[in-house]
């Protein structure tokens, strides 16, 4: 039997860097994103540097069903997928209230409803096998609500909530799940399209490496969150001793996003 490896998000970003990390390491692959053109490209560079098989699935996760898509593309050629890592994910700036329903709702695809179904679909497979891995990219953000990134905040935290979840409850199977949570990472086209500027940011922003090797040490370890860094670790702790408004007020402001509308 052939185990791939399946990411979400793979043509650009943390997406892309995992995807030649995974390739690095042997692992079959299959890429999923909205730019077929880029996937292709991409899947042509790691078969020829890494002689692994690679697939292509063309999905925007924003729209409803592109979840089972996924699915059905790895069950109708016989695709066994051991490690699922949900990477695809976007955040919008700008206050909520200037956020349209269209942006919100494609948003909570991508961030919630889609990683959670495709989830739901591939565990059934690892646990009749009783071996595999869901990797979910989470995010700083989902240990506090952030003033001008509510709705990616919101979201984030549904993932680590989830991932708690089942964690507890894959206790046993042979199935690991952990949510690795970033801060900010050095990605210029996630800033463009959320119509963020990073340079308001005020807090490091890390290379994509961070993401590499706290995914690295989840497969190997047996933590439900991995925080990339020192900094992401003292700004968690931190935030046990504040009281909410002042911690959501200083979210605010580390993260600059309130631009969209506010001028704040």
């Amino acid at each position: 039997m052939s185990f791939h490896t399946l990411i979400t998000g793979a043509s650009t970003g943390i997406g892309k860097h995992l995807a030649e990390y995974f390739a690095g390491t042997g692992d079959n692959l299959v890429l999923v994103a909205r730019s077929k053109e880029k996937l292709d490209v991409l899947a042509e560079e790691l078969h020829r540097s890494c002689g692994v098989d690679v697939h292509v699935c063309c999905q925007d996760l924003s729209e409803s069903g592109a979840a089972s898509r996924v699915f059905e593309f790895c069950e109708k050629r016989g695709l066994c997928i051991d490690k699922l890592v949900n990477c695809a994910g976007f955040s919008i700036a700008g206050d909520f209230r200037h956020m349209s329903e269209e942006e919100f709702v494609q948003m909570a695809m991508v961030n919630t409803v889609a990683l959670t179904t495709l989830i739901r679909l591939f565990l059934s497979g690892m646990l009749v096998r009783r071996r595999g891995a869901v990797v979910n990219i989470a995010s700083l953000a989902g240990f506090q609500g952030v003033p001008g990134m509510a709705g990616y905040s919101a979201t984030k935290a549904f993932v680590l909530n989830l991932t708690e979840a089942l964690y507890i409850e894959l206790q046993g199977t042979g199935i690991r799940i952990f949510a690795v949570c970033p801060g900010f990472i050095d990605n210029d086209q996630f800033y463009i399209r959320a119509g963020h500027d990073r340079r308001r940011i005020s807090v490091p922003v890390s290379g994509t490496g961070v993401v590499l090797r706290a995914v690295r040490k989840g497969l190997e370890g047996s933590q439900m969150l991995v925080l990339p860094t020192l900094f992401d670790h003292l700004l968690v702790f931190t935030q046990r001793f504040l009281p909410g408004k002042i911690a959501g007020i200083l979210a605010g402001l580390f993260a600059g996003a309130r631009t969209r509308g506010s001028g704040k």
